[in-house]
């Protein structure tokens, strides 16, 4: 395939008209543009808009777009069916991408049939801008619009920044970039936890060399992801996974890994775009190899989750041309960050809670947060035990990477996001709370010391911003540290369910003012919409297939042993996996199970009742699950 002859990207800079035209005359290939609209749960829009009646209107569509409707698109309380009208607006400030279908080849080309997929913003009646990448973007203009003026205000936060003065700097830059790990297999192979778990404590897969049609799917995906300027800067096995089975045919068909691919960062939109793009190239190579990938969190029970860790930095771009890293202090051997980078890390522990339900916002996200699978559990951060040694800390929930040798480096990585987060709103919610964060600390005139003793703090002592009953900074392992009960105390108990998550929102009202007090980035009809959207989400899953899956699973554990051929440690087992059995699934006159009881819950909008039976239908699962595995091993 003469994949040298295909057009991968229309970078921003080349987005007259004159040059998308001559661009996609002289590649055929490309059949089709779609406007690609983000709704407020993070879902994209695709339509297939021919490439002839694209160019013959295209100032037609770059003003207008193409319009949908409420029911195409998830935006309650905003687009009803009574008020339905939206519009989908092409973005000309980002790259646009096209995207392959290589299982169609063009008779005419003889190469894969493309689309241009343009990147776009949702806008309802004609009027208001909604969507996760509006939300994005205004953050971002409001975090370097404020930022400006609390520097203007600050002239001492000069004195730790490798800069004279405001008049300096020319352009402040939002930077981030996103880890993307995922888990891939041969269809219809179900998992063996015993042996998933195994390998996994014995690191048995852990940046192992790839074989079989793994690697040639791996190697294929870095090469078409640096066709379209990903800057790829590698990939490799991830923690989970077992060594490949080779069958009958000579070919690898039972297939379990986890992978991970890294890129280079981009401004903030930008690499929220390339994130999407990315996903779409992976699952295509995987799936045309044979294999199916999922970026679901947490996949397999037991066995390491798929996280995004997000990283993200904030420079300035001098007058002189000169790029420096307002995280990075002037003496980087001495300190840690500037008071910038404190007041911005300082802001995102403060005010986690509320940024959260934008974080995990699923069953299967709240999966993965759990002790033991290097997932963070706790509003706790780490810096490194000293200036020059830089933390590797990977327990906490948001940690400083630094490198001495190269300030630029300098940035935060967030580890609960996962690969189905939502990224712009990930990185919107965090610059909001970055933002109180820095206010506070330049506000204050706090310097590089006075912050990193703040950020120190023990619970119960005071401080000018964040707050008393609360440590935020550990260097130890968190999980070997301190019993859960500690952790709970000390950094915040981790909420359970979507339902405990999302009602951070209305137990928080202070650090909610945080989203919702600067003009245009969130309102509160915004924010009612994204709650309403990701409840409705919640319930139905949990309703309409967590239920029922653990109902099968209730069926599939079935008696093996015979009567006349047990122990009494088959009897007990079974007995108590019977006990269980009933409790979750059979339902009497006067006495429903647990599963029926959640769903009544559920019908009746009872969330915080159905919340927490959830909780305890997870733990009976769990229980019900070990006691299974217990009682087959000892049959013979």
């Amino acid at each position: 395939m003469m994949i040298n002859k295909m057009l991968f990207t229309i970078p921003a800079e080349k987005h007259s008209t004159e040059e998308i035209e001559n661009l996609l005359r002289q590649h055929p290939e490309v059949k089709f543009v779609s406007l690609v609209g983000l709704d407020i749960g993070g879902h994209d829009t695709d339509e297939k808009i021919p490439v002839d009646l694209f160019i013959k209107d295209m100032n037609k569509y770059f003003d207008q777009g193409v319009q949908t409707d409420g029911s195409s698109v998830v935006l309650p309380k905003i687009a009803g069916l009574n008020n339905a009208k939206v519009d989908i607006i092409p973005d000309l400030s980002v790259n646009w991408y096209v995207d392959y279908n290589f299982s169609f080849i063009s008779e005419d080309t003889k190469l894969p049939v493309g689309t241009l997929r343009i990147p776009s913003f949702l806008v309802h009646n004609d009027s208001t801008e909604v969507g996760s990448r509006v939300i994005l973007r205004n953050a971002v203009n409001a975090f370097k619009q404020e930022l400006w003026e609390l520097l203007e205000e600050s002239p001492y936060v000069f004195e730790h920044l490798d800069a004279q003065s405001i008049d300096d700097i020319e352009e402040i830059i939002l930077t981030a970039a996103t880890e993307l790990e995922f888990w891939v297999k041969t269809p219809d192979d179900k998992a063996d936890r015993e042996q998933l778990t195994t390998s996994q404590i014995l690191k048995e897969q852990y940046w192992k060399r790839t074989i079989g049609p793994v690697r040639t799917s791996l190697e294929k995906s870095l090469l078409i992801l640096d066709r379209y300027g990903f800057k790829v800067e590698m990939g490799h096995k991830e923690v989970g996974g077992i060594k490949a089975k080779m069958g009958n045919s000579g070919e690898y068909d039972h297939v379990m890994e986890q992978l991970e691919i890294d890129w280079e960062y981009s401004n903030a939109i930008q690499a929220a775009d390339n994130e999407n793009q990315v996903k779409y190239v992976v699952k295509d190579t995987f799936r045309a190899h044979g294999l199916d990938v999922t970026f679901m969190a947490k996949p397999m029970e037991g066995v390491a989750g798929s996280g995004e860790h997000t990283h993200i930095g904030v420079s300035a771009r001098l007058k002189n041309g000169k790029i420096i890293n307002l995280f990075a202090p002037k003496e980087i051997e001495k300190e840690f960050l500037s008071p910038i980078g404190f007041g911005a890390l300082m802001g995102i522990l403060k005010n986690y809670e509320v940024m959260n339900p934008f974080i995990a916002a699923s069953n299967d996200a709240l999966n993965r947060l759990k002790p033991g699978f290097e997932a963070p559990v706790c509003i706790v951060t780490s810096i490194g035990h000293s200036a020059k040694i830089p933390s590797r800390n990977r327990t906490v929930l948001v940690g400083l990477v630094r490198d001495i040798k190269n300030p630029l480096s300098t940035r935060f990585e967030l580890r609960s996001p996962n690969p189905k987060s939502n990224t712009y709103l990930v990185l919107a919610s965090a610059y909001l709370a970055m933002l109180d964060g820095i206010t506070a600390a330049l506000k204050a005139k706090k310097d590089p010391k006075e912050l990193e003793a703040s950020l120190s703090k023990k619970a119960g002592d005071d401080d000018f911003y964040l707050e008393k009953d609360r440590a935020y900074r550990s260097e130890d392992d968190v999980f070997e540290k301190y019993t859960q009960e500690e952790r709970e105390l000390l950094f915040g108990k981790v909420p359970a369910t979507v339902w405990e998550n999302l009602r951070a929102f209305h137990q928080y009202p202070e650090k909610l003012k945080v989203l919702l007090n600067r003009t245009g980035v969130i309102d509160l009809t915004t924010l009612e919409s994204y709650e309403e959207a990701i409840l409705a989400a919640w319930s139905t899953e949990l309703h309409n297939r967590i239920i029922p899956n653990t109902m099968a699973l209730v069926r599939e554990c079935k008696k093996l042993h015979a009567d006349t051929d047990c122990t009494d440690y088959d009897i007990y087992n079974w007995k108590k996996i019977q006990e269980l059995r009933v409790y979750l699934g059979r339902d009497e006159i006067m006495k429903k199970s647990l599963l029926t009881r959640v769903k009544h819950a559920l019908d009746g909008e009872n969330y915080e009742e159905a919340s927490v039976l959830q909780i305890e239908m997870q733990e009976k699962v769990q229980e019900l699950i070990d006691t299974y595995i217990e009682y087959k091993k000892n049959l013979l």
